[in-house]
């Protein structure tokens, strides 16, 4: 099985805070499988570490009003035109994120309220037919 994981579930420290979200859930059921890590948002050029962003609308902006929307786009394009050709049987992604989140998101008003919803690279995903697993839902 081959499976698309957030990098920073992995332990790898692209974090918008500079650390990671080290998940020993998810590597131990990726073991024995091969694992592509991805971080669309350091792949669209976004700094580690880096202001928090939310959706806000159809904009990824942060608190202080930076609009990171086009980063964010163009990380997805290369997370895609990176597994172009490739079989991906199992997304696995970052709870929450605004790229990765795969059931909730924050609503945008930095005050940490959930909505449903997904990130951008979990929607893109999604669309192309790849089967999504928020790591909060990976069995033990």
């Amino acid at each position: 099985m081959r499976m698309l994981i957030s990098a920073c579930l992995l332990g790898e420290n692209c974090k918008y805070s500079g650390g990671n979200n080290r998940n020993e859930r998810v590597l131990r059921y990726a073991e024995g499988h091969e694992v592509i890590a991805v971080c669309p948002e350091v792949e669209g050029g976004l700094p580690c570490p880096r202001k928090p962003v939310e959706w806000v609308g159809d904009r990824v902006l942060t608190r202080d009003g930076d609009d990171c929307t086009d980063a964010f786009s163009l990380g997805v394009r290369r997370v895609i035109e990176r597994m172009s050709g490739e079989r991906i049987d199992l997304a696995i992604l970052q709870s929450r994120s605004p790229s990765c989140g795969v059931k909730e998101i924050y609503d945008g008003s930095f005050t940490g309220v959930r909505i449903p919803g997904q990130g951008l690279l979990a929607r893109t995903l999604a669309q192309m037919g790849v089967p999504l697993m928020d790591a909060e839902d990976v069995p033990d």
